[in-house]
């Protein structure tokens, strides 16, 4: 994990963004943040928009909630690229309007975003929600099998995964301790997906 890793930060953590943005701070190893649509992205949705203005919209969201995230000391830039040290936070929507990758429909959130990130740049990623993973008839599954519906992630997120070949995993955001441990090297619960 030396290179880096892409870290998406749940829109659900809000409450909890600044102990959260602390732990990633400490981090030995660069992160570049992506960050979570939120309560910004709620909006869009609530709005009844659909197609291209509410994926650009919501797109815009993201950068809302990335400036909010920045509020907790943490630089933000929009430039997809790993820091060479520390912790960044990505603004996506400039990049996004210039290459277009993903498609323009609610089945593609800030999950599908971040996973095209870390693929573009080859490196693991960490979904940082408020959960402890995917559930499966009253367990959590240490990996997503195929087949399994879930709204844990956006519909389209495990397709961008699997295209890049990106690692991922899914840390519930709210035990410091395991996303802690997770940066540190160490095992912590989490759902890997492929």
């Amino acid at each position: 994990m030396s290179g880096g890793i892409v870290v998406k930060v749940g829109g659900s953590l809000m409450d909890a963004a600044g102990e959260v943005m602390q732990v990633l701070t400490a981090s030995p190893v660069p992160l570049l943040i992506v960050p979570g649509g939120g309560v910004f992205a709620n909006d869009v949705r609530n709005l009844g928009v659909d197609g291209t203005a509410a994926h650009w919209m919501a797109v815009a969201a993201m950068d809302q909630y990335g400036w909010f995230l920045s509020t907790f000391g943490v630089a933000t830039g929009d430039t997809c690229s790993m820091p060479k040290a520390g912790t960044r936070i990505f603004l996506p929507y400039r990049v996004l309007r210039n290459v277009d990758p993903l498609l323009h429909s609610w089945t593609v959130t800030s999950d599908a975003i971040s996973a095209w990130v870390a693929g573009k740049l080859g490196c693991p990623l960490i979904l940082l929600k408020s959960i402890d993973g995917i559930m499966s008839d009253g367990e959590l599954l240490a990996e997503m099998p195929e087949g399994v519906e879930t709204d844990v992630i956006d519909p389209c997120c495990r397709d961008v995964l699997r295209r890049y070949g990106v690692p991922a995993k899914i840390v519930n955001g709210r035990c410091l301790d395991r996303l802690s441990a997770h940066l540190h090297g160490n095992f912590v619960p989490r759902v890997r997906m492929h």
